[in-house]
């Protein structure tokens, strides 16, 4: 019964928004709300806005599109302040044809799907709301009803700009119903939606040969000719072609370079000049964003072709490259196989990451700067601190190479593998070799793939490989402590004391005998020789923290020991050492004894309550850790 009242409630939500009336009470609404005359382009910048804006380190975040684009808040931020925002500001950008171009699966029609189902919801609040003439074949704004002579007088009283002239079905009403009595025309409120066919369209292309351009401006009604007498007479014509029907909103152009030129040639005026050509009528005026997507090969066979100057010119480029953040990536992972049937396979964690960690490297450039390989790049890429390098060092690596993302590894292939083990194999719980063994068996599948090429790949799923064992023994590693974290932070603390005792030149007092101590050279060194500080090195870097804390206690906060890469390798490392026997021993034992068992138990426990695992893949992970640490 839930299901049907809340269809209930859907449709009476429906009906809640009918509004109609005259044209005269159109004006008077508008009197007191411009927003509804606002354009098409105004309308998808302010749909945008509605959803929040975030700024973080001088850039904008927008929350649409966060919940299905992943990793790509440049692109997205340039794409909305230098097309949608300045469109919408009625900026020359609106004459424009909005060109997203990128590699296959790198998100483009998932982001102008985003824009479409956007519209239709934001058309339902009061701040979208969109009102057409009744009865208008193109939900054309009640405003073109207004005569040229007194728009001006217009726009100055209610705060509007009116653009655009009556369609031909209109002007042909306004005559023969109304007798040209305007202000009694009746208006309506509409709701975008694509199934509808009001306000958004879509227009993919098929053969070039066959390809009629009524599909795009509509046709001729040969069921009426008869009866009207003449195709210039618009009860026969039906205007339902995608130009038609997406007017006062969107229209999306799939893989527009696709089409035959001449084709494209409607689009013309339609960018420039806001109105397009349909059979034996005048310029008929359209208010529409036209969104296209292709990839880079045909752009660029696009752009070679001199024929194409003049719709080139009317374009706005925007490339969008694949993700290159690594947590980003696996979170497309994880929302393609969260749409699946086969949520119920347990994926280990780390698993997704050692994929998006392969995918990612196929997409990077070798970088020029010093010292920094693909590995740090990635790192940085995705948020992490590495040692040695600041926020100047990543704004300098992402401008190197603007071609940056356009090509490597697209997310399909990947998911593709990820399928394939899912089905291959009866899987309670998948890992991360079960991943990256498929990737490996895909490539040599792979037919767009020089050798080369493989080459490279095999060599990033080893860098995978290898990264993941790092996470996997320190995973276990973590679990064989209690509270790692309480450790740690008990070490850090430790090893502070005695380095501040040590550059002051100071005693240390025991907390339980309160006698004074020499700094325990021991515990330093042993902290610091696990990150190769020298002997002669020790000084400098022992002051350097010193240094570090001191920066964060003039910025009231408290320097914890992952606030420092190095010195949190080294606190790890070091705590891990201690451990690494007793790990070792115990998850690699065939015949554990009675403590052991008690422990392994007590580590797959923390494994499953703390850490995401599964029973199956918390005693796979150990049993691969013990082979790891025995090697």
């Amino acid at each position: 019964m839930d299901i049907f009242e809340r269809i209930a409630a859907y449709r009476a939500e429906s009906d809640s928004l009918s509004w109609s009336g005259t044209f005269k009470d159109y004006v008077e609404l508008l009197a007191k709300d411009p927003s509804p005359a606002m354009t098409a382009h105004a309308r998808v910048y302010e749909m945008i806005k509605s959803y929040g804006i975030e700024e973080d380190d001088g850039r904008k975040r927008y929350k649409f599109f966060e919940q299905e684009i992943f990793g790509l808040d440049r692109a997205i931020e340039k794409l909305v302040e230098e097309y949608f925002h300045s469109a919408a500001r009625r900026l020359d950008v609106r004459k424009r044809i909005l060109l997203l171009m990128g590699p296959v699966s790198g998100g483009k029609s998932t982001l102008v799907t985003l824009l479409k189902r956007g519209l239709e919801k934001f058309s339902r609040t009061d701040k979208g709301a969109v009102y057409a003439i009744a009865g208008c074949p193109m939900h054309e704004d009640p405003l073109h009803l207004v005569p040229h002579e007194l728009r001006p007088d217009v726009e100055k009283t209610l705060g509007v700009r009116i653009e655009g002239n009556l369609c031909p079905v209109c002007q042909m009403r306004l005559k023969t119903e109304y007798g040209g009595d305007i202000e009694n025309v009746k208006v309506e409120r509409v709701l975008l939606s694509e199934d509808d066919r009001i306000g958004i369209g879509t227009f993919s292309p098929s053969d070039p040969k066959s390809q009629d351009i009524a599909d795009l401006t509509g046709s001729i009604d040969f069921s009426t000719i008869t009866e009207y007498g003449s195709e210039s007479d618009p009860r026969a014509y039906r205007f339902d072609g995608e130009l038609n029907k997406a007017n006062r909103g969107l229209m999306e152009f799939q893989e527009m370079l696709k089409c035959d030129e001449k084709f494209l040639w409607n689009l013309l005026s339609l960018t420039q000049e806001g109105n397009f050509k349909a059979g034996r009528f005048a310029l008929i005026s359209a208010d529409e964003l036209i969104i296209a997507h292709t990839n880079e090969a045909e752009y660029k066979s696009f752009i070679a072709n001199k024929k194409n100057e003049a719709l080139q010119s009317r374009m706005i480029v925007m490339p969008i490259p694949y993700n290159l953040k690594v947590s980003q990536e696996e979170k497309i992972y994880a929302k393609l196989v969260g749409q699946s049937d086969m949520s119920h396979i347990h994926i280990a964690p780390h698993a997704l990451r050692s994929a998006a960690i392969f995918s990612i490297l196929t997409r990077l450039k070798e970088t020029k700067k010093q010292g920094v390989d693909l590995v740090k790049k990635m790192r940085l890429y995705d948020g992490e601190e590495v040692e040695g390098y600041k926020d100047a060092d990543l704004k300098e690596l992402q401008n190197e190479y603007l071609e940056e993302g356009m090509s490597g590894v697209d997310p399909r292939y990947v998911i593709n593998r990820i399928s394939s083990a899912l089905i291959k194999q009866d899987l309670h719980c998948m890992g991360a070799l079960d991943i990256l063994r498929a990737i490996k068996d895909g490539l040599d599948q792979h037919a767009s793939i020089t050798k080369e090429e493989r080459e490279r790949y095999l060599n990033f799923i080893s860098i995978a490989r290898k990264e993941y064992d790092e996470l996997a023994k320190k995973e276990v590693q973590k679990a064989f402590v209690y509270s790692f974290e309480e450790s740690a932070r008990t070490l850090f603390d430790n090893y502070l004391d005695n380095i501040e005792a040590f550059c002051n030149w100071t005693k240390i007092r025991d907390p339980l005998t309160d006698e004074e101590m020499d700094p325990d050279e021991r515990l330093m060194r042993s902290i610091e020789e696990q990150i190769g500080i020298s002997e002669n090195a020790k000084k400098a870097f022992r002051e350097e923290i010193l240094i570090r804390i001191s920066a964060y206690s003039r910025k009231g906060r408290k320097f914890e020991y992952n606030h420092h890469d190095r010195l949190r390798e080294a606190i790890e490392k070091k705590l891990f050492a201690d451990l690494k026997d007793i790990v070792k021993i115990t998850t690699s034992t065939k015949t554990p004894d009675e403590n052991q068992l008690k422990r392994i138990n007590e580590v797959s426990k923390r494994l499953i309550d703390e850490h995401g695992y599964c029973p199956v893949c918390a005693n796979e992970l150990l049993r691969y850790v013990g082979s790891l640490l025995n090697r």
